[in-house]
């Protein structure tokens, strides 16, 4: 068993221990930090099962499934802060996601493979057609931010109507990078499948794999719902929680709730990255990234029209500015197809710069 997953099964004790701790009351702070370490083990075994499941179910089948839950983690507490109305905090989560995978995952990614490889390499194509679709998701950020800065009248019913408009343009764009990864280009993403398939049968047979399978779907569908429950936990914390440590519902969306969700991929994208393969490191960051602005963002608009709790697309000016800089710069440093630990080291100050902005931002 790698070390992974034997971390992951230690920090589930913290699962019970959160549970009572939200039971028998204790102050938001302790409940918010339990619950949000109680997250981490079961969002690595989610990620842990669709990447089992995807080498077993063979690579269309399976890179549709990592492409549907890579972010499950990450969409599960959307959808429940979005329920209890914390529009504000879901919608700096959506940002906080794009730039902590953009410049936080990839620039750990190029800075800790790059003190152990002096250059790496992935494929710059991959990089250009992910960049290029970042750029459309900018665009659909700022346009709805735009439209209000340039009204003299903000109407309400026409930011959703456009927000509406917008999500689903997106998810049909989604889709069709979907088409494009799994069936027509498949081979340029063929070292990432080829990379999981080498993880996942280091000690396994195939055959062992299809035995497998039901036991990991059990893993995949037990992990789904212990999240939804943690998550419950968690958001109902948040807010106190963070108003005692003075921070503010952007800062807690954009910094700390992307720290908690997307412990899987952090961890899977530098381990690949100190293995030298920057493909599947790359991939996994930007890829992230992409299903966040392209499909969970359009859900979530979707959802909250249906369930009374209307969220738009109408992000702050700052948070459309911080997307962007994430998109600009991590476009440049990967055009080349080439890294190293200095770019690496540029990416993470970004991040650090950005979220010191976020921490000084006035409310």
């Amino acid at each position: 068993m790698s070390i992974k997953n034997l971390i992951s099964l230690g920090l589930l004790l913290f699962i019970p221990i959160a549970i009572a701790a939200e039971k028998l009351e204790w102050d938001a702070l302790t409940v918010f930090a339990l619950s949000a370490i109680a997250i981490v083990p079961l969002a690595i075994w989610l990620s842990t099962a669709t990447e089992e499941i995807a080498v077993t179910l063979g690579p269309s089948i399976g890179g549709l499934l990592n492409a549907v839950f890579g972010n499950a983690t990450e969409l599960i507490i959307a959808l429940v802060a979005l329920k209890a109305g914390l529009l504000d905090i879901v919608k700096a989560s959506i940002t906080g996601t794009i730039v902590s995978n953009l410049l936080l995952v990839m620039g750990l990614s190029m800075f800790l493979g790059g003190l152990r490889y002096k250059e790496q390499e992935f494929q710059p194509v991959v990089a250009r057609v992910n960049g290029s679709t970042m750029t459309l998701a900018v665009i659909a950020i700022v346009l709805p931010a735009t439209v209000t800065a340039t009204s003299n009248v903000v109407d309400p019913k026409a930011i959703n109507g456009l927000s509406i408009f917008v999500a689903t343009v997106l998810i049909a764009v989604y889709a069709f990078t979907l088409l494009f990864s799994l069936k027509t280009h498949s081979y340029l993403y063929e070292v990432g499948v080829v990379e999981l398939e080498g993880e996942a049968s280091e000690d396994k047979e195939v055959g062992e794999h299809k035995q497998n399978l039901w036991f990991w779907i059990g893993i995949l569908l037990v992990a789904t719902i212990g999240v939804a429950f943690m998550s419950e936990i968690f958001v109902g914390a948040v807010e106190e929680a963070t108003a005692g440590l003075g921070l503010t519902p952007l800062f807690t969306g954009v910094i700390l709730l992307p720290l908690v969700g997307g412990a899987a991929e952090y961890v899977t994208a530098v381990r690949v990255a100190i293995k030298n393969n920057m493909d599947l490191s790359v991939s996994v960051a930007m890829g992230s990234s992409l299903l966040v602005a392209l499909l969970v963002a359009p859900i979530l608009v979707i959802i909250g029209q249906v369930i009374g709790q209307p969220m738009d697309l109408n992000f702050s000016l700052f948070e459309v500015v911080a997307v962007a800089i994430a998109v600009i710069i991590a476009n440049l440093i990967s055009l080349d197809g080439r890294s190293n630990w200095l770019e690496g080291m540029l990416l993470l100050a970004t991040y650090a710069v950005l979220g010191a902005a976020f921490y000084f931002h006035p409310v």
